[in-house]
């Protein structure tokens, strides 16, 4: 789960320059190589330009700041994720590339991963020399993006089947029951996650973590129920002993996560994708394992973190091998290594099987939290070449 993204369009957009002292960037052309530098800092995102033409552009991230930060762009609206980067520590540099076609949108960047972030403008201008898709490649780009939206359709159907039962169990007090259920529902949510985070306030509303939640942000989502379910003990709560939900307050909760997850399915009925937002997306969910899972911070009270682990990597799984014809039209090798890589994560992950689950993260050494960590970093730094490859 990531930080929730609070844009709301372009009043927001001129009062967050107002506030942070961010002046506009220069317009002009992209580096030679469709390169736009982008500097994060605490009070600034400068692009060195905010206006681009049409077709792949990539936005090399610089953190200058002293805290993590995160680059998005956006749709014109400022509420609609297109493709984002995240976990950009100070110091460090990372790239996004995305195929933006004629059109307004915004950029943002986001140091600390909280609050509205910091918006701007960006212009992409019709392109007379980019060199057409031919008819072969649009017929696969096509086939995968058909292919990824009906798995992200019926992962959402199954997901609101799922939160249904669960929900059932937990309002009635069931909770031996809701406890197993919880990790397969949200296995569901786990594959998808990149798309229910394009949807604005969506993702945060349902899964933040109480370290995410800010000062007079409702807490709500399948980490409250968590924390009700497997209920800490004082020194697993800053000191303070747990004080159970009421009937009441179960119930607000948990109806609130139906609605929420009603809303994810009717918002997916017509989503619309892109295959460098598939791209992106898998290698989104990767970094979601390395911010949060591996960490044993998304699931702080269940210790579900290896059911959330296996979403992650079946989702990118599902995402690389739709968009594979492509990639091995265009570099074998990198896909034979992609290939590789997912069998060496899932090897090292079947290792830790429960039944239908997996034992409690709590089980593991470091020794295997490591070898797991250094097992997605190694599947991560084929899969970042990904996007490059399918829009080249």
């Amino acid at each position: 789960m990531k930080k929730p993204l609070l844009i709301s369009g372009v009043s927001v957009s001129l009062l967050a320059m107002a506030l942070t002292g961010c002046t506009p960037n220069n317009k002009g052309a992209s580096d030679s190589d469709g390169t736009v530098s982008v500097t994060s800092t605490a009070s600034e995102c400068k692009l060195s330009t905010t206006e681009v033409k049409a077709g792949k552009t990539t936005f090399s991230v610089k953190n200058d700041g002293n805290e993590v930060t995160e680059f998005y762009v956006l749709a014109e609206d400022g509420l609609r994720i297109l493709s984002e980067v995240e976990n950009i520590g100070p110091s460090i540099s990372r790239d996004l590339t995305v195929e933006l076609a004629e059109g307004k949108y915004k950029t943002s960047c986001k140091p600390g991963m909280v609050g509205d972030g910091i918006v701007g403008d960006l212009t992409v201008t019709s392109n007379p020399d980019a060199t057409a898709v031919s008819a072969d490649e649009q017929a696969l780009r096509d086939t995968a993006i058909s292919q990824y939206t009906s798995y992200v359709k019926d992962q959402v159907e199954q997901l609101k089947t799922a939160t249904g039962d669960f929900a059932e169990a937990y309002q009635s007090g069931d909770f031996e029951k809701a406890r197993v259920l919880y990790p397969q529902a949200r296995l569901h949510f786990e594959r998808i996650e990149p798309v229910a985070e394009s949807f604005g306030d969506l993702d945060p509303k349902l899964d933040a973590r109480e370290a995410d939640v800010e000062e007079g942000q409702e807490w709500t989502g399948w980490h409250k129920i968590e924390k009700d379910l497997w209920q800490p003990k004082p020194a697993e709560n800053d000191g303070k002993t747990y004080t159970a939900l009421t009937d009441a307050e179960r119930t607000k909760v948990v109806e609130q996560l139906v609605t929420d997850t009603n809303s994810l399915y009717e918002k997916t009925r017509d989503v619309d994708l892109t295959v460098d937002q598939i791209a992106n997306g898998a290698k989104g969910l990767l970094d979601e394992v390395t911010a949060s899972k591996v960490t044993g911070e998304e699931e702080i009270w269940s210790h579900t973190d290896l059911s959330d682990f296996q979403g992650n990597v079946d989702g990118a799984r599902v995402a690389f091998e739709d968009l594979r014809p492509i990639v091995e039209k265009k570099d074998s090798e990198l896909a034979s290594n992609i290939d590789e890589k997912f069998k060496d994560v899932q090897t090292l992950l079947d290792q830790h099987r429960e039944g239908e689950g997996f034992v409690s993260y709590t089980e593991l050494s470091e020794d295997q939290v490591r070898e797991l960590s250094d097992s997605i970093d190694a599947l991560s730094e084929p899969l970042s070449k990904l996007t490059g490859v399918v829009v080249s």
